[in-house]
């Protein structure tokens, strides 16, 4: 089929919207645990419920994609994150907060289901590597610049500025909830997200057998394999960690240094996710020359030593070692997912299906972190992140691939 670069673009587009309105929750946490006067242990529902929805969503996601084709699904996905977004703009509250986190959830996973397939028929199989990384780099950009908006937003929200956007904040949103305002923006994002889609014409999808989902005998089958449930704790323990670095690292930091979260702490999670990106591209390079089992564990284990070093490190060195553990994090998910459909020789969209509700990690792990930090201090409780980067390392010495990743054996075959 004829690539069609205007699909492309607008599921470039979609990444960076998906990565924008999800990776957010972090840096806004402490301000969250502020203005409703939350507990830590309370504030940890908060990615629970957002995250919980994978978890829910993303094997029913297939089945629909499957039944009533990719618009509609990704129209449906748009408009749960408008209502959600829309919602706790209009009615600021905590158990809003958590049904409005919800509601965005459920329409990222469905996201996640349909953009993959969808960029391999847009942009033609023979460049599907190469837009899926561009894709991954569009969804970095967004999780970079999403803490620096929230920080220009809480810094000129009801601050005197006379610039026409914030002056509509100014009426929207209370003055002591001025980080509000970045729920009318992921509200309207949503909102034109909708208007595009339901212009544009998509090319007819037809899955691969790895990209579809039998929740029949395939799906009894891997359920009852213990590998599959082996990498299903991958899964779990790699967005655990990183959701669970990303959503308290700027408490931490208010918490034991007094880093104000809106400036210095939105920053520090801004480069998390950059570096997360940046670490990618080297990713890539490295699975050329080594094997992809032994890139995860030193990865893994330099995302411990960072880990241990940020939270135990004087102020100026948890700054740059929080964010180094997102570089180090980033070959986690490309690594473990590979790992895990390379193991078992059949099912893969299933199999891919089930690794997916995986995600709902990012809403345990959280969770766990912040019912710990109730009993022991926020310190002692994200060391609980040390099991989950564990068991990644362990990943590389007990994963048994039936295909191996390719590797060159001289400078002449990379570059070739």
């Amino acid at each position: 089929m004829k690539s069609n670069p205007l699909i492309v673009i607008l599921i470039f587009l979609i990444f960076f919207v998906i990565s924008f309105l999800t990776n957010i929750l972090g840096p806004i946490i402490p301000d969250i645990i502020t203005s409703f006067n939350l507990s830590i242990g309370l504030a940890g529902f908060l990615p629970f419920a957002f995250f919980v929805a994978y978890g829910v969503m993303s094997i029913p996601s297939g089945i629909l994609v499957e039944k009533y084709r990719e618009k509609p699904v990704l129209l449906g996905a748009f408009f749960l994150a408008f209502l959600g977004a829309l919602l706790f703009a209009l009615i600021p509250g905590f158990s809003i907060a958590l049904f409005s986190l919800f509601l965005i959830g459920l329409g990222m996973a469905m996201l996640q289901v349909v953009i993959n397939p969808l960029l391999r028929v847009a942009g033609g199989e023979a460049q599907f590597a190469f837009n899926s990384v561009m894709a991954q780099l569009f969804f970095g950009a967004a999780s970079f610049l999403s803490p620096l908006l929230y920080s220009y937003l809480v810094s000129n929200v009801h601050s005197g500025s006379t610039s026409g956007l914030v002056a509509v904040f100014d009426q929207l949103v209370p003055a002591n909830l001025k980080w509000v305002s970045l729920y009318w923006v992921f509200a309207v994002t949503a909102l034109l997200m909708v208007v595009v889609i339901y212009f544009v014409r998509f090319p007819k999808v037809e899955l691969k057998d790895d990209e579809r989902i039998d929740t029949g005998n395939a799906f009894k089958d891997l359920l009852g394999n213990k590998t599959v449930w082996l990498f299903f704790a991958g899964i779990f323990s790699y967005v655990g960690t990183e959701q669970g670095i990303a959503n308290w690292t700027s408490q931490f930091l208010q918490t034991y240094h007094g880093v104000d979260p809106a400036t210095t702490g939105a920053t520090v999670i801004s480069w998390f996710w950059g570096l997360l990106t940046i670490g990618c591209l080297l990713g890539l390079l490295l699975l050329k020359i080594f094997d992809s089992r032994r890139v995860l564990m030193l990865f893994a284990a330099g995302a411990i030593l960072s880990l241990l070093a940020g939270l135990f490190g004087p102020e100026e060195m948890a700054i740059y070692a929080f964010p180094m553990t997102g570089f180090f994090a980033s070959v986690m998910w490309s690594i473990v997912v590979s790992l895990a459909l390379n193991s078992v020789p059949h099912h893969h969209g299933t199999f891919s299906g089930i690794l997916c509700t995986g995600i709902a990690g990012g809403a345990v792990v959280p969770l766990v972190v912040g019912g710990l930090a109730e009993l022991l201090g926020l310190r002692l409780a994200m060391l609980f992140l040390l099991i989950t980067l564990g068991y990644i390392f362990s990943i590389g010495i007990w994963a048994r691939p039936l295909v191996n990743n390719a590797t060159v054996k001289s400078l002449k075959e990379l570059f070739a």
